[in-house]
């Protein structure tokens, strides 16, 4: 599932001993009858849609939703005809006040994906209904590992990194190289404080711009 040019950039780690303990972790949960989302498929969705030298922008979530139907492999994302969930619907509010695009009426962001937005969770799974519950079991430092590899290998990227959890990489990324923006999460509980405001949109696609990269096109309508 893990595309070829992912596993080729990341072969260490998925030659490391806690990548076959966090597969044993998830085959053992779905023998015992859990619900895990995304389904199998969609794992490395993120992955599947950027490849590295593709990779323009970073936006970082934590785990993927936990509601039936939600998650399908993109970090903030939903499947089309799936409400979008607040933290998404304050993410186009930004983008309204930041750029003036009318929000949407979907919360698909598959089209940001394929120019080249790597909508990364750094958990990849949960188990339904259970927020956080596959933290730990090896996937953040299989994703510290592909942050700190596209800042290594990579120049010109942005990160857009949202709330604690996603600050916490910064440190893995290469200021010197690539663009890195920080504000608080896009969640009820904290986009009040900072998100709404923020201008992330404009910035990136400044930065894009001023690398001689083409800007992304944040409107999805």
């Amino acid at each position: 599932m893990l595309p070829e040019a992912w596993a080729k950039l990341l072969a260490t780690e998925c030659d490391s001993p806690y990548w076959q303990v966090l597969h044993t972790f998830l085959d053992a949960e779905t023998a015992n009858g859990k619900i895990i989302y995304p389904a199998r498929d969609n794992w490395f969705r993120a992955l599947q849609a950027v490849p590295p030298k593709g990779v323009r922008v970073v936006i970082l979530g934590q785990d993927p939703y936990h509601g039936v139907g939600q998650a399908h492999g993109l970090s903030f994302s939903v499947p089309q005809g799936v409400r979008p969930p607040p933290s998404l619907v304050n993410i186009f509010k930004e983008i309204a006040r930041d750029l003036g695009h009318t929000p949407p009426q979907h919360g698909n962001l598959q089209t940001w994906a394929e120019q080249g937005v790597l909508l990364l969770n750094s958990v990849l799974t949960v188990e339904a209904e259970k927020a956080g519950s596959h933290r730990k079991q090896g996937w953040e430092r299989f994703t510290d590992a592909l942050v700190n590899k596209l800042s290594t290998e990579a120049e010109g990227i942005v990160f857009l990194l949202w709330g604690a959890y996603a600050e916490a990489k910064a440190g893995l990324i290469d200021l010197n190289k690539h663009c890195v923006l920080i504000s608080p999460h896009p969640s009820p509980l904290s986009a009040h404080r900072g998100f709404i405001g923020n201008g992330h949109f404009s910035a990136a696609n400044r930065y894009l711009e001023s690398k001689g990269r083409t800007p992304i096109d944040w409107s999805l309508n």
